[in-house]
């Protein structure tokens, strides 16, 4: 009669089998929908993030980063944007709803709290680029002509400040706080000026290319790319390039221009895409040949590789076209982000960060906002990535019945009343019985 341990041992290897399968069927369904396409999952995502944002999970992420309470708020807005965008104008009302209520948010005081005022534009390139593009998309989803007349006005007066204080600076890269700049905020910010002439009377053309014209004289001279930090008054590099804003920087450089932005993204993707141990694409924090330390923004940085920009990479791809690299990144995530659904949520790595699930959704939804999708760019990856993982699962799901079907096979020999590896031979019909004498003869 079995043992509990042999009923424990069955157990664990039904769990381990079942993970193992389950784990390669996400590994090949499709993990995004492009640029066009409805992204599975996305909105039950969003539901898991509304509930979290009702109980306090900006409040926690704010203790965690600088930006958290901003950035959770914003990431949840601009998701929505991006989804009501793919829907008819007819079927917008909930993104619409839940965009401006991110954005009231945004416009509070407690939003603006880590931000100084007394900068230029006011609180600062970061929150003054990242609560203007989302603005501009709750115009998006509007019908023109049928606009909020009040938030057009904030649209454009907001986007007048960012457009002045550029004019004003002798550097293309504004500060978020006092005497910091990351060249990755004013490059949202630019992205919202190409937003505002998109949707308003065109106003901003000249200081979009005098700002391109000084960041090609200012990029990283290690990389070719602009920099992670810079020096507020002249912008000179800083900091060599780095994944975390570079994820970023590419997710909105196309809508700036997309000349520029093909050019330095094929020098990204070159420099930082990469596939630890063979095991899948990932993006690494400093480029290839190079480490350094790791901080809030990238995360710890196993094997260099910085998680957070390996997801926001997949927003990159996205807009750049680069449909396999982003589906790549998708479909690993769904691997190794150990997603939990439910028919209404879902939620990644147990629902513990729900700061990253909001970048993930955000990244997932991306599209162009001001200029057509891009021509895809070369192919760096193919369809043969999976191939080691899907190998190492195959393995993994079937190790822990190979003991029980070795010791079967040993011992099927012996049920049968005969010694392991005796050579068996046929009776003869016609053999005799023999007889046992009990010596009456």
């Amino acid at each position: 009669m079995a043992g509990p341990w042999y009923l424990v041992r069955r157990i664990l290897a039904v769990v381990i089998s079942v993970c193992a399968l389950t784990g390669a069927v996400r590994l090949v369904a499709p993990a995004t929908g492009g640029a066009d396409g409805a992204p599975p999952g996305v909105r039950r995502q969003l539901a898991f993030l509304r509930a979290a944002l009702d109980d306090g999970a900006a409040e926690d992420a704010q203790r965690l980063y600088p930006e958290g309470f901003f950035f959770l708020h914003a990431l949840y807005g601009l998701t929505w944007v991006e989804l009501g965008m793919r829907a008819s104008a007819g079927e917008r009302g909930t993104a619409l709803r839940e965009a401006r209520w991110a954005l009231q948010h945004l416009d509070s005081p407690q939003g603006r709290a880590p931000f100084d005022a007394g900068l230029s534009p006011p609180y600062g390139i970061f929150y003054q680029g990242w609560s203007t593009w989302l603005r501009g998309g709750v115009l998006r989803l509007q019908p023109a002509g049928h606009r909020d007349p009040g938030e057009e006005d904030r649209f454009a007066r907001d986007a007048a400040a960012i457009g002045a204080a550029f004019d004003a600076s002798d550097s293309p890269y504004l500060t978020a706080y006092p005497g910091q700049a990351w060249p990755v905020d004013s490059t949202v910010a630019v992205a919202s000026l190409r937003l505002h002439d998109t949707l308003l009377p065109e106003r901003f053309g000249a200081t979009v290319r005098r700002w391109v014209a000084g960041v090609r004289q200012r990029l990283d001279p290690r990389t070719g790319l602009l920099p992670h930090r810079a020096d507020p008054g002249t912008g000179e590099p800083l900091e060599v390039a780095r994944g975390t804003s570079q994820s970023v920087i590419h997710r909105f450089l196309g809508d700036v221009d997309p000349g520029f932005a093909r050019e330095q993204y094929l020098r990204f993707r070159d420099r930082y895409v990469v596939s630890p141990l063979g095991l899948g694409p990932a993006v690494r924090e400093y480029p290839d040949g190079m480490d350094g330390p790791a901080d809030v923004d990238s995360g710890p940085l196993p094997l260099g590789v910085s998680l957070s920009a390996t997801v926001v990479t997949i927003g990159a791809a996205q807009v750049n076209h680069d449909d396999p690299l982003a589906g790549a990144l998708a479909g690993y995530g769904e691997l190794a982000g150990v997603p939990l659904g439910t028919p209404w949520t879902k939620r990644y790595a147990f629902g513990l960060l729900p700061i990253g699930d909001a970048f993930l959704a955000w990244s997932k939804t991306a599209r162009p906002w001001v200029v057509p999708a891009p021509a895809a760019p070369p192919a760096q990856i193919g369809w043969w990535w999976r191939v080691p993982l899907l190998s190492l699962l195959a393995v993994l799901g079937a190790a822990p019945w190979l003991p029980a079907l070795a010791r079967r096979r040993r011992r099927r020999p012996a049920a049968a009343g005969i010694p392991a590896g005796a050579v068996i031979r046929p009776m003869s019909p016609a053999a005799p019985v023999p007889q046992k004498n009990d010596g009456h003869d």
